[in-house]
C-alpha cells in the first residue's frame, strides 16, 4: 500500500472514530455539560483530520481552514476539564466563575482562527510520497503556540484535579494524562515538515487510537456499559492480530506442502477475507450464544431486565419476614410453581420443608445458600434458582448490615435521650431543694408533732434528691487506702438499728483501695437497704465480711430476693422497699463501675441475701 494512501486512510479512520464516539457520548450524556464538551473535542478532531484529507485531494483553501481551526480542539478539552474537575469534593468557586465565562475561551479560539486565515498561517508543499502536505508558516506559528498553550492549561487543571480528587475520578484523570501523552507523541510528527524535517509522519498512522483511548479513559468509570464494548473491541483486535500472524505463516509455508494455489493468493486478500470472517463471527456470537442457551436450558430464560427486576424488588424488603415473602413471590412467578424460601439469621434453626426450597443461612464466614428439593426440576429452573439464590444471599448480607446500623442508631438515640434525661433530672433536683428549704423554715413555728412529721418527709425528699444527683452526675473517684474498720465504726451512729444486730468480721488493720466518700455512699446505701427489710423481723442481723483479696461482703438475714427481681436488681427505679427511691443499688453499681470493680448478689454463702463487692487494686 502506498504511504500517502495509508496516511489518508488513517486520517479518515480517525475522523470516523471521533465522530462515532462523539455522537454516542453526546447522546448518552445529554445532561452532563462536561461530556458535551468532550463530544465537541471529538468533533474538532474529526474536522482537523478532514482538513488533511482535503489538502491531500487538492482542496487547499478548505483544508487550510479546517487545519487552522485546531485551537478549538484544546478549547473544548479545557471546557471539559473545567466541568470534570469542578465536581464533588473538588468544587471551587473560582472554577464556577471560570465556567460561567467559558464563552470567552471559544471567542478567543475563533479570533486566533480568523487571524490565521487572514494572515495566511500556512502553505502547501510537496515532499516524499506527498504531493500536497500542509506546513505552518508566519502567523501559523502563533496558531500552533496558542493551541499548545491551551492544551497545557487544560492538563494543568487536570493535574490539580488529580491532587484534590480521589477514587474513580482520580483514576479517570490519570487515564486522561496517559492518553494525552500518547496523543502528543503521535501528533508531534505532523509538525516535523514545518520545521524543515521532511520525515514521513509514521506515528500519525496510529492516531485513531488516541481519541478512542481518551474518551474511554474519561467515561469508563462513569458509564459501565462502555467497558463491555471495550472488552469486545480488545478481543476483536487481539483475534485480528493473531489471525494476521497465522495467515502470514500459512502463506509462507503453503508452497512447501503442495498448496501452490494458496501460496499464490496475495496476502492482503487473505487478510481481508479472514478479517471479514472474523467480524462476521463476532457479530453472530451473541445471537448464536442465545440460541445455544435456549437449546441447553429450555423454558424460562434469564436476562438483564429480569435480574434488575429481582434486585429492585428484593431491595424493597425492610426485615427478614418481608424479604422471605418477596423472594417466594418472585421465584414462584418466574418458575411457574411454588418454591419456598428460608432465611436463617444467626442462632436460627432450619425447618423441614417439602418441595423445592432455597435456604439462606448465616455462618461465621458470611451468608451462604443451598438448594433443596431441586433434583427433579429442569436445567433452566435449576439455573434460575442458583442465580436467584446468589442474589438473595447478597441481599441478606446487605439487609443484615442495614438492620445492624439501624439498631446502632436506635441505641445511640436512646443513650442520647438518657443523657438528656440525666441532665434534666440533675437540674430539677437542684431546683427542688429551694422550695424544700422554704418549707423547712416555714415549719419551724409549728407544734412539735406536725413539725416532726414535716421534717421527716423533708429528709426523705432530700435523700431522694441526693440519690438523683448522684445517679445522674458524673462519678469520679480518687482512690487511696481506706481503713475499713474505722469507717464502719463512724457509720454505726448514723442508723436507727432498733434491736438489729450489726457486726463486722475483719482485721482491724484491713484497708481497701477506694474513694473514701464513694465507699461511704456504698455502705450507707447497702446498710440502709438491709435495715429496711430486717428491722421489723425478730432476730434481724446484718454482718460485713472482708478479705485480703479486696472482696467485701454485706450479709443480712432478711427475706430472699425473688427470682423475677434478680434480672433487673441493679436497674434504676426498681424496688420493693416501702418508701424507697429505687436508686440505691443502681448508685452502688455506678460507684463500683467507677472504681473498675463490680457488685454481685449471692445466696449461697449461708445468708438469704449477700452483696459481694470487689475493689481492684490501683495500679496507676
Amino acid at each position: 500500500m502506498a504511504l500517502d494512501l495509508a496516511f489518508e486512510l488513517m486520517m479518515l479512520l480517525t475522523a470516523g472514530c471521533a465522530l462515532v464516539v462523539s455522537t454516542w457520548l453526546f447522546w448518552r450524556a445529554r445532561s452532563q455539560r462536561s461530556m458535551k464538551a468532550m463530544a465537541g473535542f471529538g468533533i474538532m478532531m474529526a474536522v482537523w483530520c478532514c482538513g488533511h484529507v482535503s489538502v491531500f485531494y487538492g482542496w487547499e483553501t478548505l483544508g487550510k481552514a479546517l487545519i487552522l481551526a485546531n485551537p478549538l480542539m484544546p478549547t473544548f478539552f479545557l471546557d471539559f476539564a473545567i466541568g470534570f474537575v469542578n465536581q464533588g469534593a473538588g468544587r471551587r468557586r473560582w472554577l464556577d466563575r471560570l465556567a460561567k465565562r467559558r464563552v470567552f475561551l471559544y471567542l478567543a479560539a475563533l479570533l486566533v482562527l480568523g487571524i490565521s486565515l487572514v494572515a495566511d498561517g500556512g502553505h502547501i508543499i510537496s515532499f516524499g510520497p506527498f504531493s500536497h502536505y500542509f506546513v505552518f508558516g508566519g502567523i501559523g506559528w502563533f496558531n500552533i503556540a496558542y493551541t499548545i498553550a491551551i492544551g497545557i492549561l487544560a492538563h494543568a487543571l487536570l493535574l490539580w484535579g488529580w491532587r484534590t480528587h480521589s477514587g474513580n475520578r482520580r483514576r479517570s484523570i490519570a487515564a486522561m494524562f496517559a492518553a494525552g501523552a500518547w496523543g502528543l507523541l503521535l501528533a508531534s510528527s505532523f509538525i516535523f515538515p514545518s520545521l524543515g524535517l521532511y520525515w514521513y509522519p509514521w506515528p500519525m498512522l496510529l492516531l485513531p487510537s488516541y481519541v478512542v483511548l481518551l474518551v474511554y479513559g474519561v467515561v469508563r468509570y462513569q458509564m459501565l456499559e462502555i467497558n463491555a464494548w471495550a472488552n469486545r473491541a480488545l478481543l476483536w483486535i487481539l483475534m485480528t492480530l493473531l489471525l494476521l500472524g497465522l495467515i502470514a505463516l500459512l502463506s509462507s509455508v503453503a508452497g512447501q506442502f503442495g498448496m501452490q494455489a494458496l501460496a499464490n493468493v496475495p496476502k492482503w486478500q487473505l487478510w481481508l477475507y479472514s478479517m471479514l470472517l472474523l467480524t462476521l463471527a463476532l457479530a453472530l456470537y451473541q445471537p448464536v450464544s442465545k440460541l445455544v442457551a435456549r437449546l441447553i436450558y429450555p423454558g424460562s430464560q434469564l436476562n438483564e431486565q429480569r435480574l434488575d427486576s429481582w434486585l429492585q424488588h428484593l431491595a424493597e424488603a425492610r426485615d427478614w419476614p418481608e424479604l422471605g415473602i418477596i423472594a417466594e413471590q418472585l421465584l414462584s412467578s418466574q418458575m411457574g410453581q411454588s418454591i419456598r424460601v428460608q432465611l436463617l439469621p444467626a442462632m436460627q434453626v432450619a425447618h423441614v420443608i417439602s418441595g423445592p426450597c432455597i435456604v439462606c443461612h448465616h455462618q461465621a464466614s458470611g451468608w451462604q445458600s443451598r438448594l433443596q428439593g431441586f433434583d427433579d426440576v429442569t436445567p433452566s429452573v435449576r439455573l434460575a434458582a442458583e442465580v436467584f439464590a446468589s442474589l438473595l444471599t447478597t441481599r441478606c448480607s446487605l439487609l443484615e448490615r442495614s438492620l445492624q446500623l439501624a439498631e446502632a442508631e436506635r441505641k445511640r438515640l436512646s443513650e442520647q435521650h438518657l443523657v438528656e434525661l440525666g441532665g434534666l433530672s440533675a437540674a430539677m433536683a437542684h431546683e427542688l431543694r429551694n422550695p424544700l428549704n422554704i418549707i423547712s423554715m416555714a415549719s419551724a413555728g409549728l407544734e412539735t408533732e406536725r413539725k416532726t412529721m414535716i421534717q421527716t418527709q423533708l429528709k426523705r425528699a432530700d435523700r431522694l434528691i441526693s440519690d438523683m444527683l448522684t445517679y445522674s452526675g458524673n462519678i469520679k473517684v480518687q482512690r487511696h487506702a481506706v481503713p475499713l474498720a474505722s469507717l464502719l465504726d463512724s457509720l454505726r451512729p448514723q442508723f436507727d438499728w432498733q434491736h438489729v444486730q450489726f457486726d463486722y468480721q475483719l482485721d482491724e488493720h484491713l484497708t481497701l483501695c477506694a474513694d473514701t466518700y464513694r465507699l461511704q455512699q456504698v455502705l450507707v446505701n447497702l446498710l440502709d437497704n438491709a435495715l429496711s427489710f430486717v428491722r421489723n423481723q425478730p432476730h434481724g442481723k446484718i454482718c460485713i465480711e472482708a478479705s485480703a483479696d479486696d472482696i467485701l461482703r454485706v450479709h443480712n438475714n432478711g427475706p430472699a430476693i425473688s427470682p423475677d427481681m434478680l434480672a433487673h436488681l441493679f436497674r434504676p427505679f426498681v424496688s420493693k422497699r416501702s418508701g424507697g427511691s429505687g436508686l440505691g443499688l443502681s448508685i452502688v453499681r455506678r460507684i463500683m463501675d467507677a472504681h473498675g470493680g463490680r457488685i454481685t448478689h449471692r445466696s449461697d454463702l449461708g445468708w438469704p441475701v449477700t452483696f459481694e463487692l470487689y475493689f481492684p487494686k490501683d495500679h496507676s
